[in-house]
Order: C-alpha cells, then sequence, then structure tokens
C-alpha cells in the first residue's frame, strides 16, 4: 500500500506543478494578485506531495521490498541498512526521484524566503519553476516509474552496483543535485524577468545568492565525485576528462562565470544581457549533463541508462527548455538595457575578462565533450577525445585566468590604476617566486612548468591574503584599528579570499601529484618489501574476509621510513560481491600529512606472487582540501547579509523608499 501511496502523491505532484506552472503567470498577465499567488502554496505542497513520493522509496529499500521492481533490480536483503537507503538513488528511477525533489525543494524556498521579491516576479519564478517540474515529473511517470510492481514477488533482490556500495554515493548524488538543481532558480528569475521585459541592479542581488548556494554544491559535488573514483576504482587518478566528469564541469564554469558576471550588474548595473544569457546556459549545461548520463549514448561508469526512448524524451525536454529559453531572449534582448559604462582598466574590465576566458574554456570542454558523438552520429566513426586534448586546450586558457585573479579584488570599480594594483601585490608575487624557484631547485629539476604551477597555486592564496591585509590596513595602522576594520570587513570579502585560495591550493594539489607522483608495479609475496620515496612497504601477509553482503582477501601492509620509524599499516583487497558476481579493487590508503601512499591490489601470477601497484601522491590531499575551502568561501558569503536569501531591507531603507514613493 505504501508504494501506490507514493505513486499517487507523484500524479498530483505533477497535476499541482501544472497549476503552478500556468496559474501565477496567467495572473501576472492580467495583474490578478489572487492568481499571482497561487504559486506559493502550490510549490510547498508540492515539495512535501513529493517528499511523500521519496519517503516511500526509501522505506520500500529499507524493508527490503522486492515486490518492487525498483528495489529488486539494485538491492539486496544482506545489505548494510546505509547502502539500502543509498540505493534508493543509486539508479536510474531513485536517482530521477531525488532530482525532481531538489527541484521541489528549491522551488519550496523561492516561495517560503521570497517574499520580500515583487510579487510578479515571484510569480513568474515560480511558474517557471512549475514549467520544469511538470516536464521531469512527465518523464519519470512515463518512462521512468520507480513504483513498479511485480508479481509474484521474488525473494531476493538482485543487489546493488558494488561500486555504488559506498559512503560516496551517500554524499556525491545529493550534493551535485543541489548543485545541478540549484541553477533553475537562476534560470528561473531570468526567464521572469524577460517575460517582465525588466531587468536591473535588484533582479543580480536576487538571483546571487540562489546562484551562489548552487555553486557551493556543485563544487562539493565534484570534488567528492573525484574522491570517490580516486579510492574506489583503484586507478589511483582524480580525474580522466570523461564526457560524464566533464557534464558535471561544465556548469560549475557557467557558474563561476554567472557568479562573477551578477557582481558587475549588482554593483555597476553593467552587462545585464550578458548576465541573463549566463543564467539561461547554465542550466542549460545542467540539462546537457542529465541527458549524457540518462539517454544512453554514453558508456561510463558514471552512467545511469541506457535506454533510448528516456534519452529522447530528455532530448525534448532540452530543446523546449534550452530551445525557448533562447528564443524569448533573443525576442527580449533588444529592449533590454546593457547597462553601464566602464574602462577596460577596473574591476569591471577584470570580471569581463573572467567571463571571456571561463566561457571560452566553457566552449572548448564543450566541443571536446560532444564532438565525439556528433561524428559517432553522422558517420558512424567511433573517435576518442581524451586528456591529451584538454590539457592542451584547457589549460593554456585558464593560465591567464589565474594570474589575473588576484588583481579584481584590488582593482576599483569604473575606473582602475593597474600599476598601483601590482604594487600592492609585489610580495605576494615576490614570494610566489621564491616557492617556484625552490621547487625547481629542491624537489624537481626536470621540471620548470611543476615549478611554475606551484608558485602560481600560492600566487593565489597569497593574493587573496594581500586583498584582506590592505582592506584593514595591517602594519599602515595600529594593529587593533587593523583588527577593527577586518572584522567589520563584508562577509562576502572574506568569502572571495576563502574561494580564491580554494582554488590555489587545489592548483599546488593538482600540479604536485601530476609532475612529482611516483609509481611502483611489483609482484609481492608475504615478507617482500618495496622502497618508494623514503618509505618502505613491506607485505605482511593476506587473509581472507566475510563482510555483510561479499567476500574479499585483504592484503596487510606495513609502512616504515627508510631509517626505520614506523609509519603504521595499509590494508588493500580484493572483493567479490556474490549476488552479482562481480569484483571490486578497495584500495588501502595511507595519508601522510598533505600526501598520500597509495596501494592497489592486481591479479596473482602463475607464480603465486600478487601484483601490487604502488603511488606515492606528494600534497594530493590539497586538491579536495582547496574545494571544501571553496566551499567554506560560498558559505560565508552567503552569511553576508546583503546577499542572504530573503533578508529584509533595513529599516532606514525601507523608511527612504517610503519617503520616496510619498515624494
Amino acid at each position: 500500500m505504501n508504494i501506490e501511496l507514493g505513486h499517487f502523491a507523484l500524479v498530483l505532484a505533477f497535476a499541482l506543478a501544472v497549476v503552478q506552472t500556468c496559474v501565477p503567470i496567467i495572473g501576472g498577465r492580467m495583474r490578478s494578485e489572487l492568481l499571482m499567488r497561487v504559486g506559493e502554496p502550490a510549490a510547498i505542497t508540492g515539495f512535501a506531495l513529493i517528499a511523500l513520493s521519496f519517503a516511500t522509496l526509501v522505506l520500500a529499500y529499507v524493508q527490503s521490498d522486492f515486490s518492487v521492481l525498483n528495489v529488486w533490480e539494485n538491492s539486496h536483503a544482506a545489505k548494510p541498512l546505509l547502502f539500502k537507503i543509498t540505493g534508493t538513488w543509486g539508479n536510474h528511477e531513485g536517482s530521477m526521484l531525488l532530482w525532481v525533489l531538489i527541484l521541489s525543494f528549491f522551488g519550496a524556498l523561492v516561495a517560503v524566503f521570497g517574499r520580500n521579491l515583487p510579487l510578479s516576479l515571484r510569480a513568474n519564478v515560480l511558474g517557471v519553476q512549475g514549467a520544469i517540474g511538470c516536464a521531469f515529473l512527465l518523464f519519470i511517470l512515463v518512462t521512468s516509474n520507480p513504483f513498479t510492481r511485480l508479481s509474484p514477488a521474488p525473494m531476493q533482490g538482485k543487489d546493488l552496483n558494488p561500486i555504488l556500495q559506498d559512503i560516496g554515493l551517500a554524499v556525491h548524488p545529493p550534493l551535485l543535485y543541489l548543485g545541478y538543481v540549484g541553477f533553475s532558480i537562476a534560470f528561473s528569475f531570468a526567464i521572469a524577468a524577460l517575460i517582465e521585459g525588466r531587468i536591473d541592479a535588484a533582479w543580480a542581488r536576487w538571483v546571487r545568492p540562489w546562484t551562489l548556494a548552487a555553486w557551493m554544491f556543485l563544487t562539493g559535488g565534484i570534488a567528492m565525485g573525484s574522491y570517490w573514483a580516486y579510492y574506489e576504482l583503484g586507478w589511483g587518478g582524480f580525474w580522466f576528462w570523461d564526457p560524464v566528469e566533464n557534464a558535471s564541469l561544465l556548469p560549475w564554469l557557467g557558474g563561476t562565470a554567472l557568479l562573477h558576471s551578477a557582481l558587475v550588474m549588482e554593483k555597476r548595473s553593467a552587462l545585464k544581457i550578458w548576465t541573463v544569457l549566463l543564467a539561461i546556459l547554465t542550466f542549460s549545461l545542467s540539462l546537457l549533463g542529465t541527458f549524457l548520463v540518462r539517454s544512453g549514448v554514453l558508456t561510463s561508469v558514471h552512467a545511469f541508462a541506457t535506454d533510448p526512448a528516456r534519452g529522447v524524451f530528455i532530448l525534448a525536454i532540452l530543446v523546449l527548455f534550452i530551445g525557448g529559453s533562447l528564443a524569448l531572449f533573443a525576442w527580449r534582448a533588444a529592449s533590454l538595457s546593457a547597462g553601464g559604462l566602464f574602462q577596460p582598466i577596473s574591476r569591471e574590465g577584470a570580471l569581463v575578462l573572467n567571463n571571456l576566458l571561463l566561457t571560452t574554456a566553457t566552449a572548448t570542454v564543450l566541443i571536446g565533450t560532444l564532438y565525439p558523438l556528433l561524428i559517432e552520429a553522422v558517420i558512424g566513426d567511433k573517435i576518442s577525445v581524451g586528456p591529451p586534448f584538454f590539457n592542451l586546450t584547457f589549460g593554456p586558457l585558464m593560465l591567464p585566468l589565474l594570474v589575473i585573479v588576484p588583481f579584481g579584488p584590488l582593482l576599483a570599480w569604473k575606473r582602475a590604476d593597474l600599476w598601483a594594483a601590482a604594487q600592492r601585490l609585489f610580495a605576494a608575487f615576490g614570494a610566489a617566486l621564491l616557492v617556484a624557484l625552490l621547487s625547481y631547485a629542491l624537489v624537481d629539476q626536470a621540471s620548470v612548468l611543476a615549478a611554475l604551477g606551484i608558485g602560481l597555486g600560492v600566487w593565489l592564496v597569497l593574493g587573496a591574503l594581500t586583498d584582506l591585509v590592505f582592506k584593514s590596513g595591517l602594519g599602515k595602522v595600529p594593529a587593533a584599528v587593523a583588527w577593527r576594520r577586518l572584522a567589520g570587513l563584508p562577509r562576502s570579502v572574506f568569502g572571495t579570499a576563502l574561494a580564491h585560495s580554494g582554488l590555489g591550493l587545489t592548483m599546488i594539489g593538482i600540479v604536485s601529484v601530476t609532475a612529482l607522483q611516483a609509481e611502483r608495479i611489483v609482484a609481492m609475496q608475504p615478507g617482500d618489501t618495496v622502497e618508494i620515496r623514503g618509505h618502505v612497504l613491506r607485505f605482511d601477509s593476506l587473509r581472507p574476509f566475510t563482510g555483510p553482503n561479499y567476500t574479499e582477501d585483504q592484503a596487510l601492509f606495513v609502512l616504515t621510513r627508510t631509517t626505520g620509524a614506523e609509519r603504521g599499516t595499509i590494508v588493500s583487497s580484493k572483493r567479490l560481491y556474490p549476488a552479482r558476481q562481480m569484483p571490486t579493487t578497495e584500495a588501502g590508503i595511507k595519508t601522510l600529512g598533505l600526501s598520500q601512499l597509495y596501494v592497489s591490489l592486481g591479479d596473482k601470477t602463475p607464480s603465486g606472487s600478487l601484483v601490487v601497484r604502488i603511488w606515492w601522491k606528494p600534497l594530493v590531499t590539497l586538491i579536495w582540501l582547496g574545494a571544501l575551502v571553496m566551499m567554506a568561501g560560498g558559505a560565508v558569503s552567503l552569511l553576508d547579509r546583503r546577499l542572504r536569501v530573503g533578508a529584509p531591507m533595513p529599516r532606514k531603507a525601507m523608511a527612504a523608499a517610503a519617503r520616496g514613493g510619498n515624494a
């Protein structure tokens, strides 16, 4: 009965989404306050219904109700409780239900916290959000129903893909979807503005916190997915330029450009048309990622669906929303004012250059991702566009962007003195150059690019700190005064510094592990040792182990310094999940400061030895630590009262507005 309740709630949610789409927008055209207000209860109630539907599916997984086709295909009675719950979205149908749940959640947030928005704008935003919900709820009900019954019910399930039976499934998809779907709010704001034919700095102030929240979650989702692949697949890499990886990177790049463009629009009323276009394109890239993962056009460890009918349905959604929004933009763009003017050397100019480089990099990744698919569709030939292409095109585009990042916060609005900003950054530049020289001289004299890359990362970190130093007057005024100035700075200033510092930390980690890592592949038996970068790894023993729904052979390694000092043990294993007869490799990882020793097991040799792959990965943890710092920067910026969603106007501002209205 619970399953039927969940299905019925989903049908009701679809009907309510139709109401949310039509009534508020019609009310806006008719100037009917009553009709415009229908969107708010519709959005909140729709979220409650979808949450109920999702909860019934989770309950079916927890109870191992194998009369439900989705549960039978993706669960097993012996599976640990955590993986039963996460298995709810470890498949196409369940993950799409999570997708629309988050979509409705954001719509409900607008309804609850958007009370300070103009009524017509809020009505149109909720109407567009409802239209997106309509499309995807219909997609689920027609092609991806998670509540299909089996009769008779099997006694046991087929189990979840073993690669997905990991804590990463509990974190990565929800974070990623919060980012993907979060950009739908920016999209809805853009379409609402185009419907009204009016856009101003207030619009940018309203849309920026939603964009920032989505960007923050997407940053975390990409980082978690990277780390999950790193330790779960046993390959030792953090990024492979897989098309589905690229599908998540594309909206992140677009969202980063949108954030900076919205800042210019909010502060200087400039780049209005460009900001609206970016809002449309960023969510369009999110929809494209959804299509790539679920259409069957890609074969990837990340891909969920291989049903062409689903792909055609999502393609129709893409054509409707992307084509329709771009057509509306083309129709309305001529009537929108371009915004204020500024000099090329200014903070606006730096942010425009930032946008230019980011959008060009986005186009490069998009072309590299879609080109093989287009070639196969048109002429039937299969080609591969891999890491060499992206490294040679994406890297050179990002290099100048990273160089100019520290200049942006130090430049004045409208007109700036580039030489004055450069003087302020002399200390940061000198320190970064010194680090680069030391890296070259003491670490790796074979790679000048590695030394320059590490220096560039330091430049980003110190450049971000320089902005805080000069804004607080540290070194020029008494320490107490500098501290009060620092404490009084807007939270968004600290958020920007953290985000740029996090980018620098990630840069250092990527360069270090790419250029300086060491690898050994050896055949070992218990008692054998291998030396790698000042450490000795001894193969101690191989022992069997039985888990709740798997068996494995665990290899125990003892790690010591070459001087004899003990550094602990590492356990690496090969698992077999009997239900699916699928093996997995569980890497053993030992974190030593910011670096890691990574041990992965291969197959046995004819002589009985075990092939062992060992990597020394210097500063690799900075890749994900930097992402966490970037997320922290986004969170701190959201705490800024000027960006907080739904923050009321200060009393003085309200009084001034009232006086202006009465004048």
